[in-house]
Order: structure tokens, then C-alpha cells, then sequence
């Protein structure tokens, strides 16, 4: 069974800086696109930030210029660089990715258990 295992979310003072990592566990094929979501209480669920397999990104509006995703192919394991952090930013982050279990099967999403990031003073 393909799972997502994330960490790195915590409290954090408003400027501050934290770093997420989601891993892929099990067997597969080949990895798409990763990318970051975020849900706050009584809000959808908004994209944060993807990056494809030959590393295009694409972020959020209101993350552009402080938050960076990265991917490591060879260990399966995206990241969220998160700088200037603001209390806006808290919220329950997913990891997201677009999983081959074999050459002849289509792609499909997988989804992590979700991290909390709370940023407060």
C-alpha cells in the first residue's frame, strides 16, 4: 500500500521559518506531480505550492517569494521551505502526490494524514 508520511509542521513566532517533508512509502513505479496543500478551520482545501518531475513549480499567490517546494527523486520525498511566516499561513498541511504503482497503470492521487502548522506569537 503507497502512503505519505509527513513531518516538520509545530508552532512558530510570525517571521519564523519551518521546513515540511513528505515521503512516499511502498511499492511504485514512478512519482508526477508532488505538491503541498493547506486547509485552515472552516475553509477549503487550497493548493500551496506543486512541482512536477523535472522540477516546474507552480505557487499560491500568497506565498509566492516565501515558501519554496523541492523534491528529491531518488528518496521519493517532497519538501516545503516555509520563510516569513505569517499568522494567515496556520493551517493543517497535506502532502499530495500522483502515484504509478506499474508501467501499465494510470496515475493516481495520494494524499497524507496532514501536519499542523500554527503560526502565533
Amino acid at each position: 500500500q503507497v502512503q505519505l508520511v509527513e513531518s516538520g509542521g509545530g508552532l512558530v513566532q510570525p517571521g519564523g521559518s519551518l521546513r515540511l517533508s513528505c515521503a512516499v512509502s511502498g511499492t511504485i513505479f514512478s512519482i508526477n506531480v508532488m505538491g503541498w496543500y493547506r486547509q485552515a478551520p472552516g475553509k477549503e482545501r487550497d493548493l500551496v505550492a506543486t512541482i512536477a518531475t523535472g522540477g516546474i513549480t507552480n505557487y499560491a499567490d500568497s506565498v509566492k517569494g516565501r515558501f519554496t517546494i523541492s523534491r528529491d527523486n531518488a528518496k521519493n520525498t517532497v519538501y516545503l521551505q516555509m520563510n516569513s511566516l505569517k499568522p494567515e499561513d496556520t493551517a493543517t498541511y497535506y502532502c499530495n502526490a500522483g502515484v504509478v504503482r506499474s508501467r501499465w497503470s494510470p496515475p493516481y492521487d495520494v494524499w497524507g494524514q496532514g501536519t499542523q502548522v500554527t503560526v502565533s506569537s
